[in-house]
């Protein structure tokens, strides 16, 4: 009874286009009258959401955040796509892939698929069309490599995997997620390659190693924040938390190097940053409490025990649950997605002996196709608006590079070696 009432409440809110934080902090509210008055149980929603958000882990988020704002004003973008464009512009369909590249590095800087879509799609989006490629195939390119920043760390959804997983290691999630984000990345590129031979886009000259070395030398201090970021906590300097902090102070120095950042800039940056850290702990909060209000009516051990009972094959599960990642991706937001659906999945993994750290890149990876379809597609939207075209265009050279990151999804989620290695490698 009780897992209807969520169910439907939750899936009739998001019909009625109620935000998904609201949606899911009500459709838990009207679980708990079934069984709990409404004063105590108004009061639990609040102290799960309170008792949730309290958590040191969960500071780092609005330091990436922050990070990622500064990064995005202060001309890092610009200097990636320069040396990207250096090393791939030369191949077929060479401003898509610079795009790709782009986007792998500088997610992999600011861990915001949001961050990336915006300020590559800003730059490469213009450049592509003057240079005859079709302005929805770049949009489509820019939406789907943006996603790989979720994978390559530091992504912030990768800390809420650890957070919801209860514990897993973070620096370990962080290493596991290079391989699978770069095997996303040279799927992306396969295709953009097809689809530009195909469609006869223009290829770039070939760069001179001086220019290479030139703009390598121009964003260096950018990559660095890299080595900076994930050295430091691999090599137990610091914590993932501080480690936001570090990467906030490092990207403010390097904004003001750059002279791209001023003063002044300042409070509209952490303006946006509060803005955006809001609306992602009220997901977190409300999420939290759903979780909590599934585990008290055993919701996840009633689920384990049905997909166990289908089949106690590792590979059947796995696809059920992939599947089931799959449709909620496309009405779900990442963040209370990954807090609600890892306390329901995870148990049933690891009873078939699955590492979490494996399934935490499965479901993040999983989830990154859902951020670029509609109707709750978030970097779908950003990087339509910031293409000026509509989604209705942009699906088609959409669906070659969906394929491209289900394939890559499969690959993972059956060669666990390649998320497990880094992490072996370095003792985690």
């Amino acid at each position: 009874m009780e897992i209807l009432i969520l169910v439907l409440s939750f899936v009739i809110l998001l019909g009625l286009g109620v935000p998904v934080a609201w949606s899911i902090g009500v459709s838990t509210l009207l679980t708990m009258f079934v069984s709990i008055p409404f004063m105590p149980a108004v009061t639990t929603v609040a102290q799960q959401m309170a008792t949730g958000l309290d958590s040191f882990t969960l500071l780092a988020i609005p330091f990436f955040v922050l990070a990622g704002q500064i990064m995005n004003q202060g001309g890092i973008a610009k200097r990636l796509i320069a040396f990207a464009k250096t090393l791939v512009g030369s191949l077929p369909g060479g401003l898509a892939h610079v795009n790709i590249v782009t986007a792998m590095l500088f997610g992999a800087i600011a861990g915001s698929a949001a961050a990336a879509a915006s300020a590559i799609g800003s730059f490469m989006g213009k450049q592509m069309e003057d240079e005859g490629y079709d302005r929805e195939f770049a949009a489509a390119v820019n939406i789907t490599s943006s996603t790989t920043g979720l994978i390559i760390p530091p992504s912030n959804v990768l800390i809420v995997y650890s957070l919801a997983s209860g514990g897993v290691s973070i620096a370990a999630l962080f290493l596991a997620g290079y391989l699978p984000g770069i095997l996303t990345g040279l799927l992306l590129m396969i295709v953009a390659t097809i689809w530009a031979k195909r469609k006869g886009f223009p290829v770039g000259k070939r760069s001179k190693i001086s220019e290479v070395f030139s703009t390598f030398i121009d964003a260096f201090p950018s990559l660095l924040l890299l080595v900076v970021v994930i050295g430091g906590i691999v090599a137990g300097i610091f914590t993932a938390t501080e480690a936001s902090a570090v990467a906030v102070l490092y990207c403010l120095i390097l904004a003001f190097v750059y002279k791209e950042i001023t003063i002044g800039d300042l409070p509209n940056i952490l303006v946006n940053s509060v803005s955006t850290t809001a609306i992602v702990m009220l997901l977190i909060g409300t999420s939290i409490s759903m979780s909590w209000i599934m585990s008290y009516e055993n919701i996840p051990q009633s689920i384990t025990e049905t997909l166990i009972g289908i089949s106690d094959n590792k590979i059947v599960i796995l696809l059920i649950i992939n599947m089931i990642l799959l449709f909620v991706g496309v009405f779900m937001d990442m963040t209370p997605a990954v807090l609600i659906f890892t306390p329901i999945f995870l148990p049933v993994v690891t009873e078939l002996g699955m590492d979490p750290t494996h399934f935490g890149i499965i479901m993040v990876l999983n989830l990154c196709i859902g951020l670029c379809t509609p109707p709750v597609g978030s970097v779908l939207f950003i990087g339509v608006g910031v293409a000026k075209t509509t989604i209705q265009k942009v699906i088609r050279p959409l669906l070659p590079l969906f394929l491209a990151m289900l394939v890559a999804l499969i690959i993972v989620s059956y060669v666990p070696g390649l998320s497990l290695w880094l992490p072996r490698l370095f003792g985690f």
